[in-house]
């Protein structure tokens, strides 16, 4: 603000308009209006030792306000808050009104200056700049950095830039992605840690899903998969409060420097030569420049203060880990990243909890583990484990057609010839039926089993319906259609059979033991 009291003590003391323009930095027609002013208001005359004090000048300038005139955009008042409430940046509005207005050559400072002080009305807010300590706190975030290529050749596709700027020293670690999955991002964080050669106490990040799965003023709900890198890592995880990126000001303004520094007017190739770029660019150009707030060079305070402060980077090696809910389906798998894998069969219908590795997939349900497996290695792979499935499921499984045949073997030869011909139907998948008709043994035994296939070969009825009627009627203990039924007279006679009239005959002592034997089976009319 100009000082008026100061120009008027110069003026007393007899300075011309153009010294007192130059020794306070303003402009002559400045000084003469004010000049015209201070007369009119009966000041300019006096000693310079008695001067009016400068709440009287205040109170003065506000009455009269001689130099007010209004600003050559406010007939377009209106007009430029309709274009800045509707959400453009003041930039952006700029460039339209100028296009609109061609003959209103206004600078974009004035049309800024012009909206601070009569469009936005919104009340300043203080804020207070946080300094912390060497590795006590590092600040995380994305950018869009427009289309590259995979691989040379490929088509391009939307990238990414992750920034982690260590707030201390201002060191930072770039990287370009093409995703913001949870790995992508759990990778981010291990890469970002090795290149700093440690690991910072806290990390400041926006809501993004990867990381903060709700986001709260109060009590945020961190990602399980991220909780589990702060515990390996150590670090504490501090979201920002919702709306609010002012809280991590540090990296919102690394992410715009690496886009206006590293990414304006630089033709990337692929994703790895552009990491190699940009690697490149934080060593040899970012970190060697004088940072404008701290007006330190990034690096070199990096490397005499930051570097020792870190946290020492954990002996064992990060393996990164997703975890993701995922509902058990009817056929007692769970879907992830393409493969299928079991949980028992009592479970269908809940929703797990699923913990992956690059080796090992776990499902819990709450906090109870059950069900572990190793990794597909193959999109729509089905991992199972064969005690997760009810009994019924588990023997259609175990019961091989392979298994059938040997079992039907054990049985007999007609079962045998039942079950291959059952399974050799050419259009029909019959093995549910090999395994019902096998399952009869456990009802009727192996010996009517075997008798009711002979009967179903004979009579050319290869469905195991009809063994099952065969048994549940009797049917195998009949003869067949055609065949005789056995008389007693027609059996063999057993070699041991005795008549009524051997039993009954007492033994004669003189004889031996073995004669009377020998006696009793030649004397027998069977044999």
């Amino acid at each position: 603000m100009l000082d008026v009291r100061e120009m008027l003590r110069r003026l007393r003391l007899g300075e011309s308009a153009r010294a007192v323009a130059k020794g306070l930095g303003v402009s002559r027609n400045t000084v003469r209006e004010y000049v015209a002013w201070l007369d009119a208001e009966g000041l300019l005359a006096g000693d310079a030792a008695a001067l009016p004090s400068a709440g009287e000048l205040e109170v003065r300038l506000a009455r009269t306000e001689p130099m007010a005139q209004p600003p050559r955009l406010m007939p377009y008042r209106d007009e430029i808050a309709e274009l800045v409430g509707a959400g453009l940046q003041v930039k952006v509005a700029w460039e339209r009104f100028s296009t609109a207005h061609p003959d209103q050559r206004a600078s974009y400072t004035a049309f800024r200056r012009f909206v601070r002080r009569y469009v936005d009305e919104r009340p300043r807010r203080a804020v207070v700049r946080l300094e912390v300590g060497p590795g006590e706190e590092a600040q995380v975030d994305f950018g869009y950095a427009g289309l590259v290529p995979r691989a040379p050749g490929e088509p391009p596709a939307k990238t990414w830039v992750f920034v982690m700027t260590l707030s201390h020293s201002r060191h930072q670690y770039v990287e370009l992605v093409q995703d913001q999955t949870v790995g992508t991002w759990l990778a981010l964080h291990r890469n970002a840690f090795a290149f700093f050669g440690g690991v910072p106490r806290k990390i400041v990040l926006d809501n993004l899903k990867a990381g903060i799965i709700k986001a709260s003023v109060t009590d945020p709900e961190v990602q399980r998969s991220y909780r589990e890198c702060g515990e390996h890592y150590g670090f504490i995880i501090s979201p920002c409060v919702p709306r609010s990126p002012e809280h991590k000001g540090k990296v919102e303004r690394d992410v715009q420097y690496v886009k206006r520094s590293f990414l304006a007017g630089r033709t990337i190739r692929s994703l790895e030569e552009g990491n190699e770029e940009a690697l490149e660019w934080v060593l040899e150009h970012a970190g060697r420049r004088i940072h404008g707030t701290t007006h330190e060079v990034p690096f070199q305070v990096f490397e005499q203060r930051e570097r020792a402060a870190l946290l020492p980077l954990p002996t064992a090696h990060f393996d990164l880990v997703e975890w993701k809910q995922a509902k058990l389906h009817p056929d007692c798998h769970v879907v992830f990243a393409k493969g299928y894998y079991s949980a028992p069969h009592p479970l269908i219908g809940e929703r797990l909890w699923l913990r992956a590795t690059s080796r090992v997939v776990q499902l819990f349900r709450g906090h109870q583990l059950v069900a572990t497996h190793g990794r597909a290695f193959r999109p729509g792979q089905r991992v199972t484990n064969p005690a997760h499935l009810p009994p019924k499921k588990l023997r259609y499984l175990m019961q091989t057609p392979t298994w059938c045949r040997e079992r039907a073997a054990q049985i007999g030869p007609a079962t045998s010839t039942f079950i291959e011909r059952l399974l050799g139907d050419e259009v029909l998948d019959r093995l549910r039926g090999a395994q019902a008709t096998l399952r009869l043994t456990d009802t009727y035994g192996e010996a009517r089993l075997e008798a009711a296939c002979h009967r179903a070969v004979v009579c050319d009825a290869i469905y195991s319906k009809t063994v099952q009627r065969i048994l549940l009627r009797g049917l195998d203990r009949e003869p067949l259609p055609g065949e005789r039924a056995p008389t007693p007279d027609s059996l063999p006679a057993p070699i041991y059979a005795r008549t009524f009239f051997d039993l009954f005959t007492p033994a004669d002592p003189t004889t031996t033991e073995g004669e009377k034997a020998w006696t009793s089976l030649t004397s027998s009319p069977r044999c």
